[in-house]
């Protein structure tokens, strides 16, 4: 008997295909227009502006989405490269994400997906009036109409922020980005496969295949195998993601308890795009420093956006070593592994050092014997962290001799 795993991936294969993977619920020329806003009162700061910008209807009535935007310091007349900020479950538009990017010389919004306001605590954030519907996934409202649902709305409201940013005149259209944490990473993979404006993506943690065995697999099975299917088949990331060709940085760590690894690596692989890895060992779950202050992400965004040094990129990888090209010299190569299965979260990973052949831009290590996965991780002069993909290892299968042997015991 299939688990229900199985068989939510195999109706989300069927239900994919019947659909067709060129349609998308969205209208995009419509979200591709600059939406109107008014200032948000009480909220802003002295750096940023806080305003209110026209939503899509929900259940026939009209909606507002709060966000903040801030500008870097800049010459007059001086175009500035800009960044899209998504942020994770109980989260909203946060002050101090837009300031982090600011001071790196980037323009950027950060817009709230729930219909809340930052008026409150982490999760308990007030709704405002036109919110449209409350988050997170929209599990709930699977019987609901399509454009009624959370999923679509904050997809919405991730491209419609992004058609205001670039309406404003200090912003380069040609050089704007977007990032997302946790379900802000969930929107960020399917925004970027369904808006092409985007010069590059950056999710940290969120990823697709939620069916498969995301900490969100108890809705999936509360709702039944058929409702399952049709709210994977609309809303998963896997649907979206080979539509995007931007290069990607996919951020995330070892043992995160809503993205596992092996989700991770079927969603890296659907883009088309270049894709670079960023995969630390235990890797914290959060906005703040965990999520929003990676230094991968910014020099990823400083390469495309601004044109500097590229972080190293893999360029082979074996069982056992992988060869990079890296404008930073590598200063440390390590091979992280398990020998734990079964559920991700709980597997205890191990460090040690790979040895690095700079001269020939290769590294390698010995596999440690009843490794289950494993994966390697370069590290640069400046301390950023590139990864290779992470392998699995099956156990080995028993001989023909032995099976036969223990048989006729």
């Amino acid at each position: 008997m299939k688990s229900i795993p199985s068989i939510l991936t195999t109706m989300l294969m069927l239900s994919s295909a019947a659909f067709g993977a060129d349609q998308i619920p969205w209208d995009l020329p419509r979200l591709w227009q600059a939406p109107r806003a008014q200032p948000a009162e009480g909220f802003a700061t002295n750096n940023l502006r806080a305003v209110f910008f026209e939503g899509l209807p929900h259940t026939g009535q009209p909606t507002r989405v709060f966000a903040y935007i801030g500008m870097p310091e800049h010459k007059p007349g001086e175009k500035v490269p800009a960044m899209v900020l998504v942020h994770g479950g109980g989260g909203t538009a946060f002050v101090k994400w837009v300031e982090l990017w600011n001071r790196r010389g980037y323009a950027a919004i950060a817009m709230d997906t729930c219909g809340c306001v930052p008026r409150g605590s982490y999760g308990k954030w007030q709704r405002h009036a036109q919110g449209g519907p409350a988050g997170w996934g929209g599990f709930t409202q699977v019987d609901a109409a399509e454009q009624d649902q959370w999923s679509f709305h904050a997809v919405a409201a991730v491209v419609l922020a992004h058609s205001l940013l670039r309406a404003q005149p200090e912003v380069d259209t040609t050089r704007i980005g977007i990032t997302g944490i946790s379900w802000g990473g969930y929107l960020t993979c399917i925004a970027a496969g369904v808006d092409d404006r985007y010069k590059l993506a950056a999710p940290v943690y969120g990823c697709g295949f939620l069916g498969d065995n995301s900490t969100w697999l108890p809705e999936f099975q509360k709702m039944g195998a058929e409702k399952a299917s049709t709210w994977l088949r609309r809303w998963d990331p896997s649907r979206y993601l080979p539509r995007a060709k931007m290069p990607f940085l996919w951020v995330d760590g070892s043992n995160d308890f809503a993205y596992p690894m092996d989700s991770l690596q079927k969603s890296y692989r659907l883009p088309t795009g270049p894709r670079t890895l960023c995969t630390r060992v235990r890797m914290p779950h959060g906005h703040g420093a965990p999520g929003e202050n990676p230094e991968e992400i910014r020099a990823f965004a400083d390469h495309i956006l601004k044109g500097g040094p590229a972080l190293a990129r893999i360029t082979a990888q074996g069982r056992d070593w992988a060869t990079y090209a890296s404008p930073a010299p590598i200063v440390k190569a390590e091979l992280n592994y398990t020998k734990d299965s079964g559920v991700w979260k709980q597997r205890k990973w191990e460090t040690i050092p790979a040895t690095l052949d700079a001269a020939q831009h290769k590294f390698s290590a010995e596999i440690p014997a009843g490794t289950t996965v494993h994966y390697f991780n370069i590290v640069d002069e400046h301390g950023l962290v590139v990864s290779t993909e992470h392998v699995e290892i099956a156990p080995p299968v028993p001989s023909s001799s032995s099976s036969s042997s223990s048989s006729h015991r």
